[in-house]
């Protein structure tokens, strides 16, 4: 079966947890045999893993002809690009894109970010999704998150095969119920154009149907996974030269992920323990107010905060704690805790996120109990027992959470809407 998968970030280039999902749910498909994926991204950068999946940046796409010799090419995009992909992508060239600013091969560049012009990039990448759709073989069509739903829209008008939409999150669950009507907008008119619809929690499966007016037969959760660590990773020593514990958040500093909970019972843990050290690690547009806050309670000096943390360096911050929190306060799904784990990591996750539902050995709060949080940190790092039990058996679930399962789901999806 050939899919075509609209993407947004792909390993190692991620800012977030869809790049992380994105990568393994692919893999963990092609892992199940008989799959020939097409991924399409942005802005590749040629140190992807290509082993399982056919990489497609849009910034390749020509979208206005340009008359250039093949060593030209190569020389250009040669390093992310078969030359003579390109010129196949040239010759289905739907209508004349002269006007808009394109480079010397005819491209429109892409930032493969997250800029300030988003909706403009996700304009132009449904455009260039119109040359890929009519130039390639698939059977059907996948897009991840609402920056690629319009994209996939255009791929199922032009071609007529179906379309799936996978809903990592939505403007529900970044805004706290307040969304953003654009936004909103373009994620129900994916969900409204789409042959079926994946969750990656129930939590996320209600939103959709509630908040969404989806119908539920529509609608199939498929919980995300972890890849298993390499040798290496797991191998990681503790870059720590402390006896105190450390206590550590890893994520977007922003509302939707709770990071004044984790201060607050952060303040709550120092009444009583002065050996133990937090960590929010991360950036986002809380993170000024989270310095501030730490201030005003008088941690700061127990606090510290490192930023953006990518690739080995989330292992080896994971390797130096304790205790793993995630207190945010509507999660679609939350890979971060799975990733500790697999660290030996005890982790404390809120109860209002996805991975909650499958996972057994962690303790669940609310978001919002500060102290059923203050008291969850605390005997972890004060029981050893409490310490060694949770870091055994968490390793112990968290090998059974494959994204070869998850794949195989998917491709049952698949087969369902493809009426095979």
């Amino acid at each position: 079966m050939k899919a075509l998968m609209f993407g947004w970030e792909f390993p190692p280039h991620i800012l977030g947890g869809l790049g992380t999902a994105s990568y393994g749910l692919t893999r963990g498909m092609w892992e199940c045999g008989d799959m020939d994926i097409t991924f399409v991204i942005p802005k590749p950068y040629g140190d992807e893993d290509r082993s399982f999946a056919n990489i497609i940046g849009t910034s390749q796409v020509p979208v206005a002809w340009r008359d250039v010799n093949r060593d030209y090419v190569d020389t250009r995009i040669g390093n992310v690009m078969d030359p003579d992909l390109y010129y196949r992508l040239r010759d289905h060239i739907y209508a004349d894109f002269n006007y808009m600013r394109t480079n010397d091969l005819g491209c429109i560049e892409f930032s493969g970010k997250y800029p300030d012009n988003l909706l403009e990039e996700i304009n132009n990448y449904s455009i260039t999704a119109g040359v890929i759709a009519r130039t390639l073989d698939f059977d059907i069509i996948h897009s991840h998150d609402w920056l690629t739903y319009p994209a996939g829209i255009h791929a199922k008008q032009v071609t007529g095969k179906p379309l799936v939409v996978h809903v990592h999150a939505t403007e529900y669950d970044r805004s706290r119920g307040k969304p953003n009507p654009v936004v909103y907008g373009i994620e129900r008119d994916g969900m409204t154009n789409a042959d079926h619809i994946i969750t990656v929690s129930n939590l996320t499966r209600q939103t959709v149907i509630e908040h969404y007016g989806i119908d539920p037969a529509k609608v199939t959760t498929v919980h995300n996974a972890v890849v298993p660590l390499s040798r290496d990773l797991l191998e990681i020593e503790s870059p720590r030269a402390t006896k105190e514990k450390v206590v550590t958040f890893l994520g977007r500093i922003t509302m939707q992920k709770g990071p004044e909970y984790f201060v607050e019972a952060a303040n709550k843990v120092l009444r009583n323990c002065s050996n133990v050290r937090f960590v929010m690690a991360g950036s986002g547009d809380m993170m000024d107010k989270m310095i501030r806050l730490a201030a005003e309670r008088g941690i700061a000096d127990r606090f510290h905060f490192p930023g953006f943390q990518k690739g080995r360096q989330v292992y080896e911050m994971l390797k130096a704690s304790d205790v793993y929190i995630m207190p945010s306060v509507s999660e679609p799904f939350g890979i971060s805790p799975l990733e500790a784990m697999q660290m030996g990591v005890p982790s404390i996750i809120s109860k209002q996120s996805g991975c909650a539902e499958i996972l057994d050995n962690v303790i669940k709060t609310d978001y919002w109990d500060i102290d059923a949080m203050a008291d969850a940190i605390h005997a972890i790092i004060s029981y050893p027992a409490l310490f060694k039990q949770m870091r055994e058996d968490g390793l112990k679930e968290v090998a059974q959470i494959t994204w070869d399962k998850a794949g195989k789901k998917v491709i049952d999806i698949y087969n369902k809407v493809l009426g095979r």
